[in-house]
């Protein structure tokens, strides 16, 4: 006889991302579904990791991340937002963006408390708040325009609320904080015990000439912020899987209480690689408008599809809805779309708690030119 097992996530299953991935394969589509680009990574940074290998960094780094890496990181934020991070208490090394919010989470939260969450959002956020014990507090982003409600949220907000979550350049929907988004985040948060989770991982896929508003910039929000990155998304290598949390001291110390017992240490020798590679600003303060290209094209190539495309301002995604010439559901029309034409993407559905459908797929376009086109070309059969 087996023990039984009482599921702490018994809502979740198989996520759409992984049925769009396997559909895509099957029927040879283009996959504009998940978000990782087609193209190669730097060889240069490749290279550099092969001779922090070749040079005998193979062990055990120190568990809150190579001390080098984590000076550089500090150089970079205060380059960048102007801002002052001591290394070795306020930043740790880790595994991924993911893995920095789900241990940022675990580090606060108890059995009871509440966490403000926008939605539609990334689809790890409800439940890492779920296996904590804690009530995810859904708010949704005011639909067409996906613009976020701070009346909502400050209504929302009693005793037991813990945390409030954010993410800008924001996925699914490429919407990013304003000044007049910081400006009510700070009211809302004044004179509370309301800790903030900042999910930076896309800071650099900014368009527009628009400034990214890390909480970095801000000393009040700081104060009481988790904020968290990845560098998967400026090197475009999402397989790397690694990231860093910034956080006050008192709270990465909590943060690095339960990251000691989880993973520990993050993988030494592309610590290394990008402790020198990172010097090169160049390569990040240009993503912006290296990303922004290959958006500009898409939503040309997709002028001529009968998809009626949404204004994205950072991430890798645009959306794109059809309600104007179906009522398929969302889900339905991501599957016909695979099955029938080829193209892969993921119904905005995906991204919420609570059932939603305003006929709104969302597509990757950090992605080759030839594969936008491909995909373009296929979406205009679609009549």
């Amino acid at each position: 006889m087996h023990p039984a097992i009482v599921s702490k996530l018994p809502e979740v299953g198989t996520t759409i991302f992984t049925v769009m991935s396997s559909l895509a394969k099957q029927y040879q589509a283009v996959n504009l579904g998940q978000g990782f680009p087609d193209f190669p990574m730097n060889e240069e940074l490749i290279a550099k990791v092969n001779e922090a290998m070749q040079q005998g960094y193979n062990q055990y780094a120190h568990m809150n991340g190579y001390m080098p890496l984590r000076e550089v990181l500090t150089e970079k934020i205060r380059h960048l937002y102007g801002t002052a991070i001591d290394p070795d208490r306020e930043i740790t090394v880790t595994p991924g963006g993911t893995y920095a919010i789900y241990t940022s989470l675990t580090s606060v939260l108890r059995p009871g408390d509440e966490v403000i969450i926008f939605q539609p959002g990334y689809d790890s956020y409800i439940p890492n708040v779920v296996v904590n014990g804690a009530k995810p507090v859904l708010i949704p982003l005011k639909f067409p325009d996906y613009t976020f409600d701070w009346e909502a949220v400050r209504q929302a907000i009693n005793p037991r609320t813990r945390m409030i979550m954010v993410n800008s350049p924001h996925n699914p929907t490429g919407t990013v904080l304003r000044q007049t988004d910081i400006e009510a985040l700070r009211s809302v948060v004044a004179g509370t015990n309301i800790f903030i989770l900042s999910d930076e991982v896309y800071e650099h896929v900014i368009f527009d000439g628009l400034a990214h508003l890390s909480l970095l910039r801000f000393p009040d929000l700081l104060e009481r912020s988790f904020v968290c990155f990845s560098f998967g998304k400026i090197y475009h290598c999402t397989g790397w899987k690694i990231g860093y949390c910034v956080a006050p001291a008192a709270a990465m110390a909590e943060f690095r209480k339960v990251h000691q017992f989880n993973c520990f240490s993050t993988d030494t020798p592309k610590q290394a690689a990008l402790s020198s590679y990172l010097q090169r600003k160049e390569e990040y303060e240009l993503l912006g408008t290296f990303i922004q290209k290959k958006r500009d094209y898409f939503l040309e190539l997709m002028k001529g599809t009968i998809f009626r495309m949404h204004p994205t301002y950072g991430s890798y995604f645009v959306l794109g809805s059809y309600n104007h010439f179906s009522d398929e559901a969302e889900n339905d029309m991501a599957i016909r779309l695979t099955k029938k034409y080829g193209v892969a993407a993921i119904p905005l559905s995906a991204f919420y708690h609570t059932p939603t459908d305003n006929k709104v797929l969302r597509f990757c376009f950090c992605k080759k030119e030839e594969t936008l086109e491909k995909a373009a070309e296929r979406l205009r059969a679609l009549r």
